[in-house]
């Protein structure tokens, strides 16, 4: 049987658990999903164990009924976002015993188990080490050095960092679910594996995942991460909006939005009303649909200008040939393009999670950009698993460690138990 992976996406608004393998052609194929309300989770961070908990085993079960009990769910991949999650970036160099031997993977490991010793600001830890480029003998801008001779091996890193406590209560909750976290991803860093081409990575591209909770923003430049930021907005600030503005109650009001909601109010017409139900007997409520729009357009353009800061501090805003990609629950807004390209003046369009995926996936709304992340993790998992076992050999022993896992100073490795398989098959 093909290998499988899990992508747990565990969002403010909602939790969702993606069950994946990959066909005969190579393509990823999800084979179930399961999603439930979440409860616990307040703007990318664990608010409530308890509820966190119920609401993934919700998840899980949903998507284990939908393969009929083939399977057992036990090890996921993990997105984690918040306010908490910052980047920077860092140089790191490794000289080498012998300028005969060829460089190798073992080479790049050492420089990357070198970043994790980093030392962080108290409560922080390093999440996530992103390899830019590599200068060999001050040569420089090279992609893969692998089988290059020299005696210096240098590259740049993109770093991603997070709150220690942030990082364990997610894995105190998949461990409490009766799971086993395989790796913690940073979610925008897997909703561009979903949304994304490798032509536009490589063109130089936006990619900005409007959830519940917050805003991810993730920039590429010739392929490579140049700049990552969390903007602690998202759907549900606008649902608020829409709640106090209307003087309505909260699921009322994220109806409204999702049925009605535009981020433009000038493409509304003025005399389309919408009639929310009075409480116990009391009038209904007449709203219109342009203001209603104008609400929203308000906070939108809030959260856009915090995008467009992200992407002039970066130093790549005229460099982007691929403008944005937006995606995301809060990328199901009407008009929500026409409003970022008005703002940032750069070409804009809705990514949907398909890019990568075979054509046969016949789960309903699958291609939702809501869905980004929890595709993305799973795309991530294959990513990683084919980079960790390189023969078939290994491929079919379970879960094999790569040297840098093994040495790996961070945080994470003490929080988390890495499975010996992805998988059961129920007798």
């Amino acid at each position: 049987m093909s290998k499988i992976i899990v992508g747990l996406d565990i969002g403010t608004t909602k939790i969702a658990c993606f069950v994946g393998r990959k066909n005969e052609h190579g393509k990823i194929e999800i084979l179930s999903m399961g999603k439930s309300e979440s409860l616990g989770v307040t703007r990318g961070m664990v608010a409530n164990i308890e509820k966190t908990v119920q609401s993934i085993k919700v998840a899980v079960e949903e998507a284990q009924e939908r393969v009929e009990g083939q399977l057992t769910v036990r090890v996921v991949n993990v997105g984690i976002a918040g306010q908490h999650i910052k980047s920077l970036q860092h140089r790191g160099i490794h000289t080498r015993n012998s300028i005969d031997v060829e460089i190798s993977q073992t080479d790049i490991d050492a420089l990357v188990d070198d970043m994790y010793k980093l030392v962080m600001q108290p409560g922080e830890a390093i999440v996530t080490v992103l390899p830019q480029e590599y200068i060999v003998d001050n040569e420089q801008g090279i992609k893969d050095p692998i089988g290059m001779l020299g005696r210096r091996l240098e590259a740049n890193f993109h770093i991603i960092t997070g709150q220690i406590g942030a990082s364990m209560n997610i894995t105190k909750c998949v461990e409490k679910s009766g799971l086993e976290v395989k790796e913690i991803i940073l979610e925008p860093i897997a909703s561009a594996d979903a949304v994304l081409s490798d032509e536009e990575k490589e063109a130089g591209v936006v990619l900005v995942d409007i959830g519940g909770g917050t805003t991810d923003v993730a920039i590429f430049h010739e392929g490579i991460i140049r700049h990552t930021a969390v903007i602690p907005f998202g759907g549900n600030v606008i649902t608020e909006d829409i709640k106090e503005g209307c003087t309505i109650m909260r699921r009322q009001a994220e109806m409204l939005k999702t049925k009605f909601g535009s981020a433009l109010a000038s493409e509304s017409q003025e005399n389309e009303i919408v009639c929310i139900p009075g409480l116990r007997g009391r009038d209904p409520k007449e709203i219109t649909i342009r203001n209603l729009a104008s609400i929203i357009q308000a906070r939108m353009e809030e959260i856009i200008e915090l995008v467009h800061y992200e992407i002039v501090n970066s130093g790549y805003s005229k460099k982007l040939i691929g403008g944005i990609v937006v995606t995301g629950g809060g990328a199901q807004l009407k008009h929500i393009t026409q409003l970022f390209e008005y703002i940032t003046g750069m070409d804009t369009r809705v990514g949907y999670p398909t890019e990568h995926l075979a054509n046969n996936n016949h789960i309903d709304n699958l291609t939702s950009p809501m869905y980004s992340t929890g595709i993305g993790l799973v795309l991530k998992g294959f990513e990683a698993m084919e980079k960790n076992m390189p023969t078939t050999e290994a491929a079919s022993a379970g879960s094999v460690k790569t040297h840098s896992e093994k040495n790996r100073g961070s945080f994470f490795d003490s929080i988390i138990k890495r499975g010996a398989s992805w998988f059961s098959e129920d007798d």
